[in-house]
């Protein structure tokens, strides 16, 4: 359910779970921050997934069984967010919960149109994961992550994209040949050229005050 293909310095990982609208067991969680913990090499790295869901966060029975307040989603963004290399999350459909906090911790965020935003944690009961808010808010600014988090606003990715949650929007047959493209820079660079501007970058980007 968990891909990792290998295609030089480029490691694209792929939920495949479109059954499920790419739910995430334990299991897929950690073998998920294994690879993130494990791709220091790679110069770029994408994460998508398959079907008209990116993910819908945890899986259901698993999120019975305490999955949702589990420490591995927060082990997930934090490797992600670690790697030196260019992170993009291609967003083949709608993120949800907890799913969220790896597409934050990633450089880039580019969707299909029809994908939608949704951490509904208020109606649940639950904490967001310890990182996702101030990743959120430097993103779209503070009063749009309490849109998100506190009012449970789904949002669209048209919106998205005027936030500065997404960085482009394409047509989902020109989502991974975008992805490629935007990589394209870093994979005919050297490793510390890349990382040493990586470095250079606050993370998650800058707040709009919005």
């Amino acid at each position: 359910m968990i891909r990792c293909d290998k295609d030089g310095d480029l490691w694209t990982v792929t939920i495949d779970r479109p059954e499920k609208a790419g739910a995430l067991t334990r299991k897929m969680l950690t073998e998920l921050a294994e690879i993130a913990e494990t791709a220091q090499d790679a110069k770029a790295l994408v994460l998508t997934g398959t079907g008209p869901v990116f993910s819908a966060g945890a899986d259901l029975e698993a999120a019975k069984a305490g999955l949702a307040t589990d420490p591995v989603w927060e082990r997930l963004s934090s490797a992600i967010a670690r790697l030196p290399g260019l992170t993009i999350a291609a967003l083949n459909g709608t993120v949800a919960g907890g799913a969220f906090g790896m597409v934050l911790a990633c450089d880039l965020r580019i969707a299909v149109p029809k994908a939608n935003f949704f951490y509904p944690v208020m109606k649940l009961g639950f904490l967001p994961q310890p990182s996702d808010p101030s990743r959120l808010a430097a993103l779209t600014g503070p009063a749009r992550a309490k849109m998100i988090l506190l009012a449970g606003q789904k949002v669209s990715a048209t919106d998205a994209y005027a936030w500065g949650l997404v960085d482009r929007i394409c047509e989902p047959d020109a989502l991974m040949p975008l992805a490629s493209e935007l990589c394209g820079g870093v994979l005919a660079a050297t490793p510390v050229h890349i990382s040493a501007i990586k470095a250079m970058i606050p993370a998650g980007g800058a707040a709009n005050g919005n």
